[in-house]
């Protein structure tokens, strides 16, 4: 039976089969390591990070007495889900999409980290429920992911590609007007102004 630790755009926990390209954690531990059974809380602080699956051959307990370890698909969903790149395991990507976010929401001093966490943190929830933010499809940059009818959509070119837990499965055109923004604006910014962001192989060949 797969742990609910695979981690949706909305930051919902999926207990599903699927293998993801990145971990990550939301500051520490807030599983049960006996029942291993989806929490009724969803961090242990604000930082929520995503990190590679293999650093420094450290070798670990899934869900054992250590922080609550959870999996993505791929970047774009960790990022819909309000989580940012790991200053220890991903240190280069982490500082640039430090360094676009500053450009593109015009800061003129560099925040810090635990100061970005605490933007995300408002932007990415409403207590336990996913903060969705109305914006104009045509302002959002590769790499947004929007909620439709029940289903995830990530932005790229002229497509929405409909995401799943092993991959995106299809494509539509890309919506025009008002959509739900499930992608923190902050996480936006870093986007709009050039931070790439790992997408699942399955982005290139969808249907």
């Amino acid at each position: 039976m797969p742990l609910p630790n695979r981690v949706a755009p909305d930051g919902g926990l999926l207990a599903v089969p699927a293998r993801g390209l990145l971990m990550g954690n939301r500051g520490g531990r807030f599983h049960d390591p006996q029942t291993r059974a989806l929490p009724r809380r969803i961090q242990a602080s604000r930082q929520w990070i995503c990190c590679v699956l293999f650093f420094r051959n450290r070798l670990r307990q899934v869900w054992g007495r250590g922080y609550t370890e959870l999996f993505f698909c791929d970047e774009v969903t960790a990022l819909a889900a309000g989580h940012r790149p790991c200053m220890e395991c991903r240190r280069k990507d982490a500082l640039a999409y430090r360094a676009a976010l500053v450009q593109g929401l015009g800061l003129h001093e560099t925040p810090l980290f635990p100061e970005i966490d605490r933007l995300l943190d408002d932007e990415r929830r409403d207590g336990r429920a996913k903060r969705l933010h109305r914006l104009p499809a045509e302002t959002l940059p590769d790499g947004a992911m929007i909620a439709e009818e029940g289903r995830f959509l990530a932005l790229r070119a002229d497509a929405a590609l409909l995401w799943s837990p092993d991959g995106y499965v299809g494509q539509q055109l890309r919506p025009a007007g008002p959509v739900s923004v499930l992608t923190p604006p902050a996480s936006l910014a870093a986007l709009s102004w050039g931070y790439s962001p790992l997408w699942h192989p399955s982005a290139r060949s969808a249907p």
